[in-house]
């Protein structure tokens, strides 16, 4: 069996899909998902807020996989170089 964490997870890694957090919530009954969405993030996955504009000029917030930036991986082994990890 799958733990609700899983499920968002196989939605934005392996899935690829942009979801809001009120969709996270809705979708897989997730109390709080601006902390699953961290859980995912401390396991190394590059997950990002991006906005979003939909066709009548609303604004949300979406979550999606991506591709770290090159500064980020740069911090990342500067900080196993400095012990901090």
């Amino acid at each position: 069996m799958t733990t609700k964490g899983d499920r968002v997870f196989e939605a934005l890694v392996l899935n690829g899909e942009e979801l809001t957090a009120k969709q996270i919530a809705a979708r897989y009954s997730v109390a709080n998902p601006h902390d699953t969405v961290y859980q995912i993030r401390q396991q190394g996955y590059p997950i990002y807020l991006n906005e979003h504009v939909d066709t009548k000029g609303r604004v949300t917030q979406k979550y999606r996989f991506g591709t770290p930036s090159r500064a980020l991986i740069a911090a990342g082994y500067k900080a196993i170089a400095a012990g901090l990890v």
